[in-house]
């Protein structure tokens, strides 16, 4: 069998927009832990037009995975399409920045 060496370059634009899009997750997706355990103890809550703007600034992914974790948000109509939204917006730009 004939051994396929593969290399892979990324260029600044890629590791810029891979770091962003990966501390925008990790931030939403605490959000959405912090709004949840606020709402459990009954406390002051993060506001739903932060964590639709944080799901929308490429932190859709991290929204969707945290609302399915953490059980929160499941059920509002706003939320049960637009994350799944912002989470196809977040895929498709990481997929226009390394394979354009």
């Amino acid at each position: 069998l004939k051994e396929v060496k593969m290399e892979f370059t990324l260029t600044i634009l890629q590791l810029i927009t891979l770091a962003f899009i990966t501390m925008m997750n990790g931030y939403t997706f605490c959000l959405f832990y912090i709004d949840k355990r606020r709402a459990v103890r009954r406390q002051y809550r993060i506001s739903e037009k932060h964590l639709l703007v944080a799901s929308y600034l490429l932190g859709g992914v991290g929204s969707w995975v945290s609302m399915q974790v953490f059980r929160h948000k499941t059920q509002k109509p706003l939320f049960k399409f637009s994350v799944p939204l912002a989470a196809m917006i977040t895929i498709s730009v990481v997929v226009f920045v390394f394979y354009s």
